[in-house]
């Protein structure tokens, strides 16, 4: 019996020990909030259709290679060709954020850099169809994005690390910030 109360009597210290050290630790939690952490970079968060800044419209042409390798299939896009130039022109690009997986295979895969995912992680809705990104929701994404930027905005993903200037495809040598 001695023996088995000293054992239990030292285990008992042992937790109060640490109990008490804790207790008056310096929390680690944040008051959510009220304070908000700031995401790590790269973060990959809400969506975004890049604006071009000269033009003012998004920088998408429709080569549907995002939606190709989007593994969730949750990307959606249409297109049609402009009677004069005859190029591509996007009437569709939809993003089904409740789909999505955040993998960032689509904004890696982008030949002109027409998307990002932004580094807001704050955002909900009360129906399914407030979390369908429409163009002109992810257009808007991106304008929400860039005015909270305090430095030109350079996706990671634009231009890989330790990869040879020669090796990259020709839009993304000379990747600079916007």
């Amino acid at each position: 019996m001695g023996l088995i109360k000293t054992v239990f009597l030292t285990e008992i210290m042992k937790g109060l020990s640490l109990t008490l050290r804790k207790l008056f630790a310096k929390p680690v939690t944040i008051q959510y909030p009220e304070v908000r952490k700031e995401p790590a970079p790269g973060f990959r968060g809400r969506h975004a259709l890049v604006r071009d800044p000269e033009t003012g419209k998004d920088r998408c042409v429709g080569c549907y290679r995002c939606a190709q390798v989007c593994p969730s299939r949750c990307i959606f896009i249409e297109t049609e060709r402009d009677p004069e130039t005859r190029k591509r022109i996007v009437t569709r690009y939809d993003i089904d954020a409740l789909r999505c997986v955040y993998c960032a295979f689509c904004v890696e895969v982008c030949p002109v850099n027409a998307l990002v995912l932004t580094e807001f992680y704050e955002y909900s809705g009360y129906s399914r169809e407030e979390l369908y990104f429409t163009k002109e929701k992810l257009l808007q994404n991106w304008d929400e994005f860039i005015v909270t930027q305090k430095r030109p905005y350079f996706n990671p993903f634009w231009k890989p690390r330790g990869v040879p200037e020669k090796m990259l495809p020709g839009p993304k040598r000379k990747a600079e910030g916007i």
